[in-house]
């Protein structure tokens, strides 16, 4: 006798949960290709910033390292741009060194300012990479250069004339750095610590020198009061020179004229005369008499000859 199996539940449910569950699994399936399709297009682009420029790897390999700031392409897990800081770049270092003259600077502080040739960044990348370009270039350059120039100047030209010493090690750091594609922008020394002893003799030293020249300029400004009094000596000297020369020279015209003219004296008289006559004019015996003046002057004049004491009665 065959065994007979009962369902309790109807043949239209069990088609209804077996099509619920296929939608579900279609949206799902559709909802991971959407998430997939979002990253894949995602990682398509790649934003570069500005002061920057994008470096492009395909596979690991180099393909181009010219990329603009802003929104670039590139092929999901197949290519990858990284972004390289083109800006300037600032190196600062505590070292210490030794003049010609076996001085010790204690604490010689410079800054070296450079940036990335961008025309030589695959170079850079390939040669020394942009992660170790202060490590490989920078420091040993820097320290080498710096120490051999300072090597050759004895102590006190150094701290005298510290910027020629600067622009030699910027030159000198210049042409090393050149062919390996770094521009460097400015050079300096910041700062120069000798022993205590030698900065002590230093000071003295200049503020001798101080001194001397303080003597020196009180002594050229005496000399150029002295330089100004005889100037001004000079020139009254030759200004009555002049003056006397002046007036021999007229009294020699004067001259010459009343030999050729006597009467030019009478007309030198008028020009010179102020308008007043004078109270007396002529000789002991006949004078003339202005009365007016003597009379206006509350004198009194008598016009009767002087009477003889010894007249006969």
């Amino acid at each position: 006798m065959a065994n007979m199996s009962f369902s309790t539940s109807p043949k239209g449910a069990n088609n209804s949960n077996q099509n619920a569950n296929k939608t579900v699994t279609k949206i799902v399936i559709i909802v991971i290709i959407v998430i997939f399709l979002a990253l894949v297009t995602f990682n398509c682009f790649s934003i570069v910033n500005e002061g920057f420029i994008g470096v492009k790897y395909t596979f690991g390999k180099l393909t181009a390292d010219n990329l603009t700031p802003g929104l670039n392409f590139c092929i999901p897990f197949a290519e990858e741009i990284r972004q390289v800081d083109t800006r300037e770049q600032v190196y600062e270092v505590i070292d210490t060194a030794y003049t010609s003259d076996t001085q010790t600077v204690q604490e010689l502080k410079m800054k070296l300012n450079y940036r990335y040739d961008t025309s030589m960044m695959s170079d850079i990348i390939r040669n020394v990479g942009v992660d170790n370009v202060e490590s490989k270039l920078i420091v040993q350059n820097v320290a080498k250069i710096s120490k051999n120039e300072i090597g050759k100047v004895k102590a006190e030209e150094l701290v005298q004339s510290r910027s020629t010493v600067q622009q030699k090690i910027q030159d000198s750091l210049t042409e090393m750095l050149k062919p390996s594609g770094i521009i460097v922008v400015s050079f300096a020394i910041e700062n120069i610590e000798f022993e205590d002893a030698f900065e002590a003799s230093i000071q003295a030293k200049v503020i001798a020198e101080q001194d001397a020249l303080k003597m020196e300029n009180k002594t050229k400004e005496k000399e150029e009061e002295a330089k100004q009094v005889v100037i001004a000596a000079q020139a009254e000297a030759d200004s009555q020179k002049l003056k006397a020369e002046a007036e021999a020279y007229a009294i020699e015209v004067v001259q010459r004229q009343l030999a050729n003219s006597p009467s030019y004296i009478d007309y030198l008289k008028i020009q010179n005369w102020n308008g007043q006559l004078p109270q007396f004019i002529g000789d002991g015996v006949n004078p003339f008499v202005n009365l007016e003046t003597a009379t206006s002057s509350g004198g009194t004049t008598s016009t009767n000859p002087p009477q003889n004491n010894n007249d006969n009665n």
